[in-house]
């Protein structure tokens, strides 16, 4: 009998009823929401799954986020399946490759077709200084500020790269996190930034269709812009430079078997491994702390201020344009692509049915993604990275 009992026990032992704390099952209700939210809400699935149900993993089980070790014996030990994933974030192999995807699925005609796009995809970047400045003075030092700023840019790959770069690997949880889940959450944030910021008949303004953008156009901008900045910010090549490529791929027209993979097989699979090790960074231990709160607090700050920066600057051009810019596909400026620019076809689509902004929204999303990892370059060159 004793036997048995000491059998049962162990066993009771070993389950994780006998071994979570209060902040795990807080954990574990937070990543039920996240899923609800993406499984009933449709909430961003693609980034909400794999998140949430890491943060259920690590929860329940922390060691599959454990190093490799060597024990008193000499023996080694491998690491949980889940830090060789999150290797690869700090490394920046994921975030490149993410962006070599974003580029193969994008269209770069829109931004192409109207240039004047990348300064609405700049001053969209406005958040990222705010929050810069806002973090220094709750305390973080420079090279958080930098990391937790770029959340902003509602650009999770890009935050992780710099948070990896800038050697802020103990915040890169908190900060993918706000990061992706502010990516998800576009289009609760945006719309009432939009409408406080602009008045019915501004957004009911129609625009011009886009003049037609060539091929050799289209083949030559990944080539030029790559040039460019990273002569200019090395340091952005990782990111730009797989951006580039893959768009690259998709002109070009020759590699179609490479730009099926990179925009499918491929991006769907460093998805699941990006999403899962993300959401693996939030143990109860790691995550359930004030610098988290003000993590996110800065995010959301962040995200907002740079909403508002691409709508004002849009409203400025509408005034300058006499009334033929629609200042709403500045808000499209935050590099959350395609989401932000569908928000900006919908909340124009509320004021008029027939309004159709989204290829006018796509040149300031696009511009946006390159004014964030061109942002992320600046705060490295700043700091010697």
């Amino acid at each position: 009998m004793s036997y048995v009992l000491n059998t049962l026990t162990n066993l009771l032992d070993q389950t994780a009823f006998m071994n979570l704390t209060v902040g795990n099952y807080v954990m574990i209700a937070v990543a039920c929401v996240f899923l609800y939210l993406a499984i009933k809400h449709g909430f961003e699935p693609l980034l909400l799954v794999p998140i949430a149900f890491g943060m259920l993993l690590v929860n329940i089980y922390p060691d599959i986020m454990a190093e490799p070790y060597v024990d008193a014996a000499g023996i080694e030990h491998a690491g949980g399946l889940l830090h060789y994933f999150y290797l690869m974030d700090e490394w920046s192999i994921l975030p490149s490759l993410i962006f070599m995807g974003v580029g193969a699925m994008t269209d770069f005609g829109p931004l192409i077709a109207n240039p004047i796009s990348f300064l609405l995809g700049a001053a969209a970047q406005l958040g990222i200084y705010v929050a810069y400045f806002l973090a220094i003075a709750l305390g973080f030092n420079g090279k958080a500020a930098a990391a937790i700023s770029i959340i902003g840019g509602a650009d999770g790959p890009t935050s992780i790269f710099l948070a990896g770069k800038l050697g802020q690997t103990a915040l890169m949880g908190p900060i993918a996190v706000a990061a992706y889940s502010y990516m998800s959450l576009v289009p609760i944030i945006q719309p009432p930034i939009m409408k406080l910021l602009t008045t019915k008949e501004e957004r009911e303004i129609k625009m011009q269709q886009l003049r037609p953008v060539s091929k050799l156009e289209k083949i030559l901008f990944p080539i030029i812009i790559t040039i460019v900045v990273c002569m200019l910010l090395p340091s952005t090549a990782p990111l730009v430079g797989m951006l580039m490529l893959g768009n690259l791929f998709r002109e070009s027209g020759v590699v179609k078997q490479l730009t099926e993979t990179a925009s499918n097989a491929m991006m769907y699979i460093v998805v699941i491994l990006l999403g899962t090790s993300v959401g693996a960074t939030t143990s109860a231990e790691a995550f359930l702390n004030m610098n988290t709160i003000k993590i996110v607090i800065l995010g959301l700050v962040a995200f907002a201020f740079g909403t508002a920066g691409g709508v004002l600057l849009g409203k400025l051009m509408c005034k300058l344009s006499g009334g033929k810019i629609n200042p709403l596909i500045g808000s499209a400026g935050v590099s959350a692509v395609p989401m932000a620019a569908r928000v900006s076809q919908k909340v124009g689509a509320e004021a008029d049915p027939t309004n159709f902004l989204l290829m006018h929204a796509m040149g300031p999303n696009v511009a946006g993604v390159i004014g964030t990892a061109v942002a992320a370059g600046t705060f490295m060159a700043i700091f010697g990275v």
